[in-house]
C-alpha cells in the first residue's frame, strides 16, 4: 500500500465549496483549515462533504483502501452511503481526522464506535485514533453504569448489523447484568451488616430503580437482557416488576375482547408470549402478582396467542386463584365474529378452578406444610390437610366465594347456555361452600335471565343447591320463588318445617338444626348465627317469642296446604316423567305426616318455651 504525500493532493476540483458544519456542531476556528482547494468529495446518503485526502487517509484505512483501489488515479469522489448513523456520524469522524476536537458523549458513544470500525479509524494507521478513544469512553463512562449501558444499548438498535459484528451489544448486555448482580448482592451484604431489613422506598432505590429505562429497549433486546440477568441470579421479584413495567409500555390496552389491525395484533402476540416465556418459575409463591397474569392471558386471547401460552398463564392463575379477584377472572371471549357468542370465557376459568382444586399436597407452600406440622409438645394445634382449620380448607372457602360472585355476573349474559352455567356451579366440592346463599343467589339470577330453559335443565341446575345450606332468608325467597322447579320448593319447605319442628322442641342450636350435624359447630359465624337469649330474660320476652313463632307456624301450614293442592295435580305427569315413582308415594306418606307436627295447645307452647333456648325474630328479604 502506497503512502500518498502532500505534493499528491492537488486541488482537482475547482470552484468546489469548502464543508461547513452546522452551527451547532461548530468549534472556535472554521475547518477544514487549509489554503488547498478540497480535492476530495464524500458522499453519504443526501449530503456532500467536500474534503482534503490526505488527512482522511492518514487515520482511516476504508478512504486510504478506496483510494488505492480505484483505476482512476485521480479520483474526486467517493460514496459512502453505508456510514453507520450517516452524515452527522460522519462529519464527527471528519473533523477527528482533521485534529478537531469532538465531544464524545452518552449520545453519540454508539454512533461514534460503529463509524470508527466501518471506517477502520484504529490504530494500524495512527495512534489514539477514533476507535480507541470510543472503546476507552466505554470502559471508563458506560459499562460500569446500569443507566449509561441501558441508553447506549437503545441507541444500538438503529446501528444494527454493525453494532453486533463488533460485539457491542453483547458487552454492554453482560455489563448490565453483571452489574445488576453486584448491586443485589452489595445490598443483601449491607442488610446484613447493619442487621435490619432496609425500607420499601430504599428496596426500590437500589435494586430496580434501572428496571424501568430498560422499556426503551425493543423486544429482541429486552428479551436478552433479562435471560442474562435471569441466567446471573436477579432476584425473582425484581424481575417481575422489570416484566409489569415493560409490558405497561409495550401492550396496547385491550378494548374489548379482539384487535382489528392484523399488524398489531401480530406484535401484541409475539410481545405477550415473549414475556410469558420470561416469567420466573411458577409457583404458589411466586412473586407475579396475579392481576398481571390475567391482563396477560386476557391480552393472549384478543392477540390470538398460542395453546401453549394460554396454558402456562391458566395454570399460574390456578396456583394463585385464592388472591384474585372477581375481575381477575372475568376473562372476555374472543368472539371470531360470532355475535351469539357468550361475554365471557367461561371455559378458561374452568380450567383454572380446575387447576386449583387439582393441586398436589406437595403445591402447598412450605410455610403452610411447618403449619400443619406443629408439634404436639409445644401445645400447638395439628391438623389434616382438608380440615376446616387447614391452609387449604381456607382457600377453598375464599374460592368459592370468588365463583359465587362470578356466576352472578356471568348469570346475566342471555348468551352463556346452562350446560355451561351449570358446569361452573358443580365445580366445587360439597364441603366448599359453608352457606350456599350466594350460589342460590347465581341461580335465580340465571333462571330470570333464561326464562325459557327446558324443565330438565332447570332440574339439574337446580340440584346444584344444597337447600340445608341455605340462610333462613334464602329459605323463605326459595319457598316463594316461582322460578324454581317444584321440586326444589318442597324440598326447601321440607327443610324449614324440620326447623320449625327442632325450634319449637328446643333441640340444639340454630346451626344443629339448620345446617345438620355434618357442618359441626365451626361454621356458627358464616351467615346464621345461633340466635338464642338468655333463659333469664323477663316474661314478656318468651310471650312474644311464642306468638311469633305461631304466626310463623300458620304461615307455613297455609303455604304447605297450596303446595299439597299442586302436588295433587301434577302427581301423574310427574309419575310418568320421573320412574322413581317410589320417591314420590313416601315422599307424599311425609307430606301427610308433617301436619301432625302443627297440633299442639297453645298453653303447652308456653311451657315449653320458658324452659327452652328461645330464638330471634326471622325477617324475610328476597336475595335475587
Amino acid at each position: 500500500m502506497g503512502v500518498i504525500t502532500v505534493s499528491e493532493l492537488k486541488p482537482s476540483i475547482s470552484g468546489k465549496r469548502s464543508f461547513r458544519p452546522s452551527s451547532s456542531a461548530r468549534h472556535i476556528t472554521e475547518w477544514p483549515i487549509s489554503d488547498v482547494s478540497s480535492d476530495l468529495t464524500i458522499e453519504v446518503g443526501s449530503a456532500s462533504f467536500a474534503l482534503h485526502k490526505f488527512p482522511l487517509v492518514s487515520r482511516s484505512g476504508r478512504i486510504r483502501k478506496l483510494l488505492m483501489e480505484s483505476k482512476d488515479s485521480k479520483i474526486s469522489r467517493l460514496n459512502l452511503s453505508g456510514v453507520p448513523g450517516g452524515p452527522h456520524a460522519f462529519e464527527q469522524a471528519a473533523k477527528f481526522c482533521y485534529g478537531v476536537n469532538i465531544d464524545i458523549s452518552l449520545a453519540n458513544i454508539a454512533t461514534l464506535r460503529c463509524a470508527a470500525h466501518f471506517l477502520e479509524m484504529n490504530e494500524e494507521y495512527s495512534e489514539k485514533n477514533l476507535e480507541s478513544r470510543t472503546e476507552a469512553y466505554l470502559k471508563d463512562s458506560i459499562l460500569p453504569s446500569i443507566p449509561n449501558s441501558i441508553t447506549v444499548l437503545h441507541h444500538c438498535q438503529n446501528l444494527i448489523p454493525i453494532s453486533e459484528d463488533i460485539n457491542l451489544v453483547n458487552r454492554i448486555i453482560n455489563g448490565i447484568a453483571n452489574n445488576a448482580c453486584k448491586e443485589q448482592l452489595t445490598s443483601g451484604l449491607s442488610k446484613l451488616e447493619h442487621n435490619f431489613p432496609p425500607k420499601p422506598a430504599e428496596t426500590e432505590i437500589n435494586s430496580d430503580w434501572w428496571g424501568k429505562s430498560l422499556a426503551l429497549l425493543n423486544l429482541d433486546f429486552f428479551q436478552r437482557v433479562l435471560s442474562a440477568v435471569k441466567t446471573k441470579g436477579l432476584k425473582q421479584d425484581i424481575i417481575s416488576r422489570i416484566l409489569i413495567n415493560y409490558a405497561q409500555n409495550a401492550l396496547v390496552p385491550v378494548k374489548g375482547s379482539t384487535i382489528s389491525d392484523l399488524d398489531m395484533q401480530k406484535k401484541q402476540r409475539v410481545t405477550v408470549e415473549t414475556i410469558v416465556s420470561l416469567l420466573p418459575t411458577q409457583s404458589r409463591k411466586s412473586s407475579v402478582p396475579i392481576a398481571f397474569l390475567s391482563s396477560l392471558l386476557k391480552s393472549t386471547i384478543a392477540a390470538g396467542g398460542s395453546t401453549s401460552c394460554r396454558c402456562d398463564l391458566e395454570r399460574r392463575i390456578g396456583l394463585q386463584l385464592d388472591q384474585a379477584i372477581l375481575e381477575d377472572i372475568l376473562i372476555p371471549v374472543n368472539p371470531h365474529g360470532n355475535n351469539h357468542s357468550p361475554l365471557y370465557d367461561t371455559d378458561s376459568v374452568v380450567r383454572i378452578f380446575s387447576m386449583f382444586l387439582n393441586l398436589d399436597e406437595d403445591d402447598v407452600d412450605d410455610d403452610e406444610e411447618d403449619n400443619r406440622r406443629m408439634r404436639n409438645d409445644e401445645g400447638e394445634m395439628v391438623y389434616d390437610f382438608d380440615s376446616p382449620g387447614s391452609p387449604k380448607q381456607s382457600s377453598i372457602i375464599k374460592v368459592s366465594k370468588l365463583l359465587d360472585n362470578y356466576l352472578a355476573e356471568v348469570a346475566l349474559d342471555s348468551n352463556l347456555s346452562p350446560s355451561k352455567f351449570t358446569a361452573l356451579s358443580e365445580l366445587l366440592p360439597d364441603h366448599a361452600r359453608v352457606v350456599q346463599d350466594g350460589l342460590y343467589r347465581a341461580v335465580d339470577i340465571f333462571l330470570k335471565v333464561h326464562p325459557n330453559m327446558k324443565d330438565s335443565e332447570r332440574y339439574r341446575l337446580c340440584k346444584t343447591i344444597d337447600c340445608q345450606k341455605l340462610t333462613q332468608e334464602a329459605c323463605s325467597h326459595a319457598a316463594q320463588n316461582e322460578r324454581l322447579p317444584v321440586q326444589m320448593a318442597v324440598q326447601v319447605l321440607y327443610f324449614e318445617q324440620i326447623r320449625l319442628r327442632n325450634a319449637m322442641n328446643g333441640v340444639g342450636g340454630h346451626n344443629q338444626f339448620f345446617f345438620g350435624s355434618i357442618n359441626g359447630p365451626n361454621r356458627a359465624g358464616s351467615g346464621a348465627g345461633s340466635g338464642c337469649i338468655s333463659p333469664r330474660d323477663n316474661y314478656a320476652s318468651v310471650r312474644r317469642e311464642n306468638r311469633e313463632l305461631k304466626l310463623e307456624v300458620a304461615r307455613m301450614r297455609m303455604r304447605l296446604t297450596d303446595l299439597e293442592k299442586d302436588h295433587v295435580t301434577m302427581k301423574q305427569d310427574l309419575v310418568r316423567s320421573h320412574p322413581a315413582n317410589r320417591l314420590f308415594k313416601s315422599f307424599t306418606k311425609k307430606l301427610s305426616k308433617l301436619n301432625l307436627l302443627f297440633r299442639f295447645k297453645d298453653g303447652g307452647s308456653k311451657a315449653n318455651s320458658e324452659s327452652k333456648l328461645l330464638f330471634q325474630k326471622r325477617r324475610r328479604h328476597s336475595v335475587s
